[in-house]
């Protein structure tokens, strides 16, 4: 329980508990695996610890060890730097240690001052095939690039300048994790040690978009509607998936009869990507306006290519003598994300309280990672802060992690098999395909207890802690306006206790700001 001020009850009808100076909810009290953890590094804290209380608090401590597993992370890619990116063709992958910056800086044309999306690339892949944001990332990191030297040189020095560039969005994600519910901040943690985190930040370039979407969802949590569609507008100028995040919100806005609200962040979502991709998008010429090559490669690619690792339809195909073709796997793969979008509207309209935005957004995101015809190692990176805001629980959280990173080593390994000749380095197709299997059941894994907890607000151990939905920003304690089903009747409280209850559906709750967002 939170340490608060309690409204005084009678022994015949108690009144609801209303937190109104808060502290800050410490995993170490109310999570066994993270108790037991904390023994690493001397045990829980103490009573008389001093929260707050000098430089060292909760987010900057957060940021601070998101720093240190992502410098963890570039000294796994050690083997690679040295020599494994340039010569043998299976070492990248026996050491696990790939990735795409190196290899893209040459066949990209960064090394020949090539204009992304304008300048025509020779070989298979004509433009570059990254949203417009994501191209402008890669394109300052080549200016900073010292173009001397031999081009391993050249390579090594862009990854270099890109994992600088990346290492500060994986601090902006942690600190935004931790600041969204502002009454758990420790809960940053669990993004600042995930393991499949530091093992994938640098394998491509789409920590860019999950920072500019956890940065949306710190706003959302302050009801800066507006600030919020912008950075998602450009999250989705980055890469594709934070688009989903609208999706949930529509629901739970509705529900609550949040019209306006969703409409200003819509349309600064709207106008934020049209700011960034317009002046790449329209090109004119002699024949007039029209849509540009460079700029639609991106969704052409998307769209034309095929069945391809880590998906559940490469099993299917790699097992069948007449594999999916590509548009049944498009169409078919479009279908079952539409079913579970209504499968989640269905949930958010009959659950006994409406859920919150955390909880529909993982489940959003992590329906199109299970459905989509491809399934890239760093996919992981778009689920982590999503799955530490819908159930920070640290042994779900740890059970999931294993499997990803479980997967991270099979896709490597099948690799180094494939392209180690008789040699056979590596995990043949059998037990790559396993190893989809694990990344498949583990993810579906914590899409269960996230239901489960919508079903079951009391097993949610954020509402556990007297909370409504602090990522929620105006949903926050907001009253349904439109339900269905048994929501129609839902219990007023999210949990039982013997001598008073919490009121989790409060509206009137007093906007408490922490020290956490005084200080920074």
């Amino acid at each position: 329980m939170p340490s608060a001020e309690m409204t005084p009850a009678s022994r015949q009808e108690p009144e609801p508990v209303r937190p109104v100076a808060a502290e800050p909810v410490q995993p170490t009290k109310e999570d066994p695996v993270a108790a037991a953890g904390s023994e690493l590094i001397g045990g829980p804290l103490g009573r008389h610890a001093l929260l707050g209380a000098s430089w060292w608090t909760p987010v900057r401590v957060v940021v601070l060890v998101a720093i240190g597993m992502f410098a963890l992370g570039l000294v796994q890619k050690a083997p690679c730097y040295h020599s494994a990116w340039f010569y043998g063709a299976s070492s990248q992958y026996t050491h696990a240690c790939y990735s795409d910056i190196p290899h893209l800086y040459q066949g990209r044309g960064f090394a020949d001052h090539l204009v992304p999306y304008f300048d025509k690339l020779p070989g298979d892949m004509a433009y570059l095939e990254y949203p417009v944001l994501t191209g402008v990332f890669m394109e300052v990191a080549s200016w900073l690039t010292p173009h001397s030297g031999s081009i391993q040189h050249q390579e090594r020095w862009y990854w270099f300048v890109n994992a600088g560039m990346l290492m500060a969005c994986a601090a902006v994600i942690a600190a935004c994790v931790a600041r969204t519910h502002r009454r758990r901040p420790w809960d940053g943690l669990l993004v600042a040690l995930a393991p499949a985190f530091a093992l994938t930040a640098t394998v491509n370039w789409d920590l860019l978009a999950v920072a500019l979407t956890a940065a949306a969802m710190l706003m959302w949590s302050r009801s800066r509607t507006l600030a919020f569609g912008v950075l998602l507008g450009l999250a989705t100028a980055a890469k594709l998936y934070p688009v989903l995040l609208l999706g949930p919100l529509l629901v739970l806005c509705w529900r609550a009869g949040k019209w306006r609200e969703y409409v200003r962040g819509a349309v600064g979502a709207v106008a934020a990507w049209l700011v960034v991709n317009l002046p790449v998008m329209i090109a004119h010429d002699t024949t007039g306006f029209h849509i540009r090559e460079g700029w639609a490669k991106f969704y052409t690619f998307s769209k034309e290519r095929g069945v391809d690792f880590g998906s559940f339809w490469l099993i299917w195909a790699q097992n069948s003598d007449n594999p999916p073709t590509t548009d049944f796997v498009n169409n078919a793969a479009m279908v079952l994300v539409v079913l579970c979008f209504l499968g989640i509207t269905a949930l958010a309209f009959t659950a006994p309280r409406r859920p919150r935005f955390a909880q529909l957004a993982f489940l959003m995101v992590a329906a199109f990672v299970l459905t989509n015809k491809v399934y890239s190692p760093q996919y992981v990176l778009w689920l982590v802060p999503l799955a530490v805001l819908a159930r920070p629980k640290w042994r779900d959280f740890l059970i999931w992690q294993a499997c990803e990173v479980a997967y991270f080593l099979g896709i490597w390994m099948y690799l180094a098999y494939t392209t180690s000749g008789e040699a056979h380095k590596g995990l043949p197709t059998q037990g790559y395909h396993w190893a989809i299997a694990v990344h498949l059941l583990g993810t579906l894994y914590l899409c269960a207890v996230v239901v489960r907890d919508v079903l079951l607000p009391e097993r949610d151990v954020v509402r556990r802690s007297g909370d409504d939905d602090p990522s929620g920003g105006v949903l926050d304690g907001a009253e349904d306006a439109f339900t269905l089903g048994a929501a129609a009747h839902p219990p007023r409280y999210a949990v039982p206790f013997e001598e008073a209850e919490v009121d989790w559906g409060r509206s009137d709750k007093p906007d408490v700001l922490t020290h956490e967002d005084r200080s920074l």
